[in-house]
């Protein structure tokens, strides 16, 4: 069975030295998260991860999940236990809002804490995840009698949440969706359609499942803007705010799925159920996005978090598996394969993109902090931006990234990567559905390009250039960073004309911005990427020169794994250039027939 040991050192690191998240005390829930505090929060939530969660990823994967006659479902063995333990301990509450019963704590930290709980089990961190997107939208959106009627028990755990937008006919176009809402007299609305690909849908985890779904009110306009946004609860609640009378909803089936078998994505009935208007009639797309966007950071995390599992077994095979012997090697024994090249190639790769990608997820939480609680306005307009800019590119590239990294780890293993035993067939197939969900990877591309980088006249993108261009600037006289900002440099300039690129076609020539989109958004995740890594390499090389009781070979590694992704990574931003410099025209001269 696969091994796990969540990276405490690593996000402490992170946290503390890289982005200095003390700076911020004097800011609501940060004075409460000292390095006390923040070091125990992961230290017990790598406990709960490695001794609660992770054996039961294999048994979750094997049994899936079970839809009986009369419509429940019940989750893998072991799954209610393990969320009874997870609500008891208090982990959903963990940012939430404290006049709702929450700690209030960063949600930077709580980002931390679901990148341990999603290595050690994807398909289990979901049902909870699911639940927070659905607090935020309520939070943000709801009026004060339905934050006093949900937001308690979904912060305690009790309830839980989702969100319902897929339908058979309509994806992503969700202007296209037939699910319908009825006024009636006393204020709610009849809600009446079908929704797919619902994950945690219905199970046997919580007292009640707290469904947000997206619908048209009648009369509505056509296209997103007669969208609205409905609260419609598994159980109604009665006059004591308690489940109480089933409502209309019901799992008409579970989907039959590649991957994360341990959570129940339902095909979701809505037989004129009950719902209440969140926010704003025709609002409702706006009010989702709330819920969208921690997804999609959520999923990025996910990508994370699987290729980092992954990965520790990969190194743990390759120092134990002897093929081969090393080049300088003339001895007869085999050698572990760990001393091969080739092998090592595939396991820094996914080693730098790992750190880089951990230490980009919560420099970007980390802004969103500041978005909502510092009190200079500038500071969280510029944060705002910065989430703004990267939401889709750490839910494209880090999910992309992140799968291909477990083919990597797969790799390893040679045959016995193919094997269900050891587990890496599982990551593969968990990894593959975070490039599909909340938002194919081709449309956060398209969302990047076609609008983010546009936004306030491009503020988002410029800040980011310049600030990472200052400190190419500021380090390139060191002579230990110079090769790494010399690298990210290259890659910078590479980012200024690929932009200027789309400057000049895109907006002129809309499919050559298409055509373009991907490879933009993975040019500028690679700078995003190198960027944390020069900034690692700053601080551990900082340290190294200090002395003291600092861990030298921790630190040395963080330099050295640095300086890999420069060599080896950042040099892929001029194929991207070249690519998207071509534009739409072999890629669109075929006729459709021809295909």
């Amino acid at each position: 069975m696969p091994t796990y040991t969540a990276p405490v050192a690593d996000t402490l690191f992170v946290l503390n030295d890289v982005l200095s998240m003390q700076r911020h005390a004097n800011l609501p829930g940060f004075s409460d998260a000292t390095p006390d505090i923040v070091e125990a929060v992961l230290s017990e939530s790598a406990r709960v991860a490695q001794d609660i969660l992770l054996p039961l990823n294999a048994v979750g994967d094997a049994q899936g999940c079970t839809r009986h006659a009369d419509g429940s479902v019940t989750t893998p063995a072991g799954f209610k236990a393990a969320y009874e333990a997870w609500r008891e301990g208090g982990w959903g509450a963990l940012s939430a809002d404290p006049d709702f019963g929450g700690q209030g704590l960063p949600h930077t930290l709580a980002t931390a804490v679901s990148e341990f709980m999603s290595s050690a089990n994807m398909a289990f961190a979901m049902y909870p995840g699911l639940t927070a997107g659905a607090i935020a939208a309520i939070s943000a959106h709801g009026d004060p009698a339905q934050k006093k009627a949900y937001l308690p028990a979904m912060i305690e755990g009790t309830w839980t949440g989702t969100m319902n937008l897929t339908e058979p006919h309509c994806g992503t176009d969700l202007g296209l969706l037939r699910t319908r809402a009825v006024p009636q007299d006393d204020g709610r609305f009849s809600i009446s359609g079908q929704k797919i690909f619902i994950s945690a849908g219905e199970h046997d985890l919580s007292d009640n499942v707290i469904h947000l779904v997206l619908a048209r009110i009648e009369g509505a306009p056509a296209g997103v803007k007669g969208i609205s946004l409905f609260v419609v609860p598994k159980f109604l609640l009665d006059e004591s705010g308690r489940p109480g009378a089933r409502n209309a909803v019901s799992c008409g089936a579970l989907e039959e799925k590649m991957g994360i078998h341990g959570n129940a994505t339902c095909v979701m009935n809505y037989d004129g159920a009950t719902g209440f208007l969140l926010g704003e009639a025709h609002k409702g797309l706006r009010a989702m996005f709330t819920m969208m966007n921690e997804a999609r950071l959520g999923v990025g995390v996910q990508g994370l978090a699987v290729s980092e599992i992954a990965y520790q077994n990969a190194v743990a095979y390759a120092r134990e598996r002897r093929q081969g012997r090393a080049a300088n090697d003339g001895g007869a024994g085999a050698d572990p394969i760990i001393v091969h090249p080739d092998v090592r190639r595939m396991l820094m790769t996914i080693r730098a993109v790992n750190e880089a990608g951990r230490a980009l997820i919560l420099d970007t939480a980390l802004k969103g902090d500041l978005s909502h609680r510092s009190p200079d306005a500038a500071e969280r307009q510029a944060a705002d931006d910065r989430m703004g800019l990267l939401t889709p590119v750490i839910k494209g590239v880090l999910t992309d990234r992140g799968f291909d990294n477990c083919v990597l780890a797969q790799q390893v293993f040679g045959g016995h990567g193919y094997i269900r035993e050891w587990g890496m067939e599982q990551f593969v197939r968990d990894a593959r559905i975070a490039q599909i969900y909340e938002g194919a990877n081709g449309i956060q591309a398209l969302d990047l390009v076609g609008r983010k980088l546009a936004m306030n006249g491009g503020r988002a993108l410029q800040a980011f250039i310049g600030e990472v261009g200052r400190f190419c600037e500021e380090n390139r006289a060191d002579e230990a960073m110079a090769p790494l900002t010399k690298a990210l440099k290259k890659g910078l300039d590479d980012l200024g004309r690929a932009t200027a690129w789309l400057m000049q076609n895109g907006m002129s020539r809309p499919q050559d911005a298409g055509a373009a989109a991907t490879d933009y958004m993975h040019l500028l995740g690679l700078v995003a990427l190198g960027h944390m890594s020069a900034r690692m390499a700053k601080v551990a090389g900082d340290k190294l020169a200090e002395g003291g009781e600092h861990d030298a070979a921790f630190l040395e590694a963080k330099r050295v794994t640095a300086r890999f992704f420069m060599d080896r990574l950042m040099p892929e931003t001029a194929a991207h250039l070249a690519r998207l410099s071509t534009g739409a025209s072999s890629m669109m001269a075929l006729d459709a027939a021809a295909f």
